[in-house]
Order: structure tokens, then sequence, then C-alpha cells
């Protein structure tokens, strides 16, 4: 069997950032994936599953309810790896493009407190694992070291 494409990014040179994982057609529409690699793979320590849990029901919220990314988001979720999360959006984009829409959110989840949206046993299938403190902490961290100031190497993937 062939490799699939992220699978053939080299995890030993990437750095946190923004990159563009893949673009797709569905009919007449680009499907843009990105990858929002929060931690450096293989060699800090991955996020836990309460943290990246609360981050994707707030980031999932958040885009959602967007004015103008809202209708285009197709899906936000995490890497099985807990390094980052996948963003789909309809349309043809740059890492360079969704920039002021990803550290708008991240700015969100830093700043988030109070009841975690869909974080009760109606809405979620795992409720409990929810770590909003760290959340909080990790999206101020990623905003603070990769998002300000971020520069081309971080916006697209390493040779």
């Amino acid at each position: 069997m062939e490799k699939i494409a992220s699978f053939t990014i080299d995890h030993i040179k990437l750095e946190p950032g923004v990159y563009v994982s893949r673009k797709d057609s569905v009919g007449t529409e680009t499907i843009t994936t990105f990858d929002l690699r929060m931690t450096s793979p293989n060699e800090e320590p991955v996020m836990n599953t309460a943290e990246v849990h609360t981050i994707e029901h707030l980031g999932a919220t958040f885009l959602r309810n967007h004015p103008e990314y809202g209708p285009k988001t197709i899906y936000f979720g995490p890497m099985g790896c807990r390094t980052g999360f996948y963003l789909l959006l309809a349309g043809d984009y740059s890492s360079r493009d969704i920039l002021p829409l990803i550290t708008e959110m991240y700015e969100f989840i830093r700043d988030f407190r109070g009841e975690v949206p869909g974080a009760s046993a109606k809405d979620c299938g795992n409720y409990l694992d929810m770590n909003l403190p760290m959340a909080n902490f990790l999206a101020g961290r990623y905003l603070e070291e990769v998002l300000r100031g971020i520069d081309a190497s971080r916006l697209v993937y390493p040779d």
C-alpha cells in the first residue's frame, strides 16, 4: 500500500505551525485541509486527551458560529498523535489566508471561562474528559510561541 500524504511529512523536522496538509476536489469545490500543529512531534510531550477534547469542543463551537467561516467549516478535530488539530474548510486557501481566523479562535479558547459547550452526558459521549484550564494554557502558548510573529518556515511543510 502507498503511504498516505500525512505520513510522508518529515516529522523530525516539523515544528509547530499552520500548514496546508492537502487540497481535495469534491465536485467543483476545493476542500483545504490544515495541519494546526501545536507541539513539536517526537520532541515534547503530546497533549492529554482532556485538553485536546476541550480544545475540540471550543474550536468547533467557535468555527461553526463564525460569521464568515461557519458555513465553510467542514471539520475541526484532533490528530490521533495528539500534537495538533486538523481543520477542513470549503475553499482554496493558503496558511497565511487563515492566520487571522486561527488567531481569533485560539484567543477565544485561551480566554474561555464557564461551561464548555457540549460538555454534558446528553451532548457528548465522554463529557467528563475535559480540562479547561489546561486548554486555556495550551491555546495561550500556541498564540505566543507560534501564531504571533509566525514566519514562512512555519506556514509550509519542511522539505
